[in-house]
């Protein structure tokens, strides 16, 4: 298995994964195609990705945040975190955060979080199994659909 920044090629597999969880088409438009060229060219965000035999089985983004607190280091955003419905179960969606937390270490922030929808009661389950812990409330406002 492969951990790797994502690729223009994975366009259409992102998509899929992201598809799968009822929130994206998955065919690729051009505003997607922006999107992805925009994390690409940013060296504050990351699109990674876990491949087995050049199969896309699971992804996340990473969005490194300067601030002011925490003695001025980075945060490490988490976002998107998907594994194919088919292969949920088995350790890949764990071992994509290890990853993930091993790189925000490397790249020196002081902290990583997440956000994660209130109805995904399983989702929650699993971030906490990995030491996450509830500690905000978070609030969001629509501006587009």
């Amino acid at each position: 298995m492969i951990f790797r920044t994502a690729t223009r090629h994975d366009l259409p597999a992102l998509l899929a994964l992201l598809a799968d969880a009822g929130e994206e088409r998955a065919e690729v438009g051009e505003a997607h195609e922006r999107a992805f060229a925009a994390i690409e060219a940013d060296a504050r965000n990351e699109m990674l990705v876990l491949v087995e035999d050049a199969v896309v089985l699971g992804c996340l983004q990473l969005t490194y945040i300067p601030g002011l607190g925490q003695g001025g280091r980075e945060r490490a955003l988490v976002e998107a975190v998907r594994v194919r419905a088919d292969r949920r179960g088995h350790g890949l969606g764990a071992e994509l955060m290890r990853l993930a937390v091993d790189r925000a270490r490397e790249r020196g922030c002081g902290r990583i979080q997440l956000t994660s929808d209130k109805q995904r009661s399983d989702a929650h389950r699993f971030y906490e199994r990995l030491g996450f812990a509830r500690s905000h409330e978070g609030f969001k406002l629509r501006l587009a659909d």
